[in-house]
């Protein structure tokens, strides 16, 4: 198929935020003509029009212009900016990839359409495998990714275990609660308003949950909810919620720490410390964090073991959608408000070609 020049929509890093949720002031919108006649796709490389583009909080840290905490690296100033994303594929110079493909991207440009290296692309998904294609960003994406590896690899909870999860109505939370479940775990959820404890609890199999925002004192929030201990906190938070609950671990708790969305929009001297490390000795507490990079041999295993579990309806998702590259700025700062719940994608939905 040839195709004219187009004229694509793309999200870009004008200037970069240290502090707060990034605004219109540093990240900005432009048309860019771009070609996608096969002839000027360069060997190796596809041409795609974006489908879904996943929002994390991880992002973030790529736009405060410091190395810090998670160390990823920055997103370049006047650049597109890239997420997790599917696409389409209309044209290749790739034989793995022909016109139609729909594929998984984990570096996918904010924009309506793109020419990357057919290398950045992870896998062909098929639309017929009664999985929707917003799944593949959400319960089968980042997020069941991140929940899989903190639950299943890190924290390896047996029958019976208490876990406690943080952030329990976010992306990864929801998915993380579900699959503590499956493993026969008593599992409490942390969030931010008292629809969001109900959710947790009817949605999604939590044996409880709390409103965090409620709480005058997390420590005795987590003596009522945890009179026996904590076997396994899968963190999100951090702050003032992980200094609360090492005092309440048992001996040999595991703690993965997946992020800490409550300190991301705040300089490293700014955020609260956590004044109660030595119970991380006592209690013999293994803490790690981790980075799904790491990891990315076990995606196969991963999108196996999810993929049948969505199938059967033993895992479910919530997703909100917002359309158009133009709200990228909106749903990444939505990500950051204690009414989000659940996976933040965006429906791209460019003039078409």
């Amino acid at each position: 198929m040839t195709f004219n020049l187009v004229e694509s929509k793309e999200c870009y890093l004008a200037s970069y935020a240290a502090e707060g949720v990034p605004t219109t002031e540093h990240l900005k919108l432009r048309t860019v003509p771009l070609s996608l006649s096969l002839d000027s796709i360069p060997d190796a490389h596809v041409a795609l029009q974006a489908l879904f583009i996943s929002v994390d909080p991880y992002l973030r840290t790529r736009m405060s212009g410091q190395d810090d905490g998670l160390y990823s690296p920055q997103y370049p100033l006047n650049q597109v900016i890239t997420a997790f994303g599917v696409g389409k594929v209309l044209g290749s110079k790739d034989d793995k990839y022909g016109e139609g493909d729909v594929v998984l991207c984990p570096f996918l440009p904010v924009a309506e359409y793109c020419v990357v290296p057919s290398g950045v692309v992870v896998r062909k998904l098929d639309p017929a495998a009664g999985i929707p294609l917003p799944e593949y960003l959400s319960c089968l994406g980042v997020p069941g990714f991140a929940a899989w590896v903190g639950i299943h690899l890190l924290g390896d909870p047996k029958p019976g275990s208490n876990v406690f999860i943080s952030a329990a109505a976010g992306g990864v939370g929801m998915v993380a609660g579900q699959l503590a479940k499956l493993k026969g775990c008593r599992v409490i959820g942390s969030t931010g308003s008292d629809a969001k404890v109900q959710l947790l609890k009817e949605e999604f199999g939590y044996d409880d949950a709390f409103n965090y925002n409620k709480e005058t004192n997390f420590d005795a929030a987590l003596s009522k909810y945890f009179p026996n201990g904590i076997d396994v906190y899968l963190d999100n938070v951090g702050g003032k919620m992980l200094e609360a609950v090492l005092n309440h671990v048992n001996l040999h708790a595991r703690i993965p720490v997946c992020g800490m969305i409550s300190q991301y929009n705040q300089t490293w001297i700014e955020r609260e410390g956590v004044r109660n490390l030595l119970n991380i000795v006592g209690k013999e507490v293994r803490m790690e964090g981790y980075l799904l990079g790491s990891y990315l041999d076990r995606f196969v295993d991963f999108t196996v073991e999810m993929g049948n579990y969505i199938k059967q309806g033993k895992i479910s998702s919530k997703i909100k959608i917002y359309e158009g590259i133009e709200s990228f700025t909106e749903s990444l700062g939505s990500l950051f408000s204690s009414s989000n719940t659940g996976k933040v994608i965006i429906e791209v939905k460019p003039q078409p070609t």
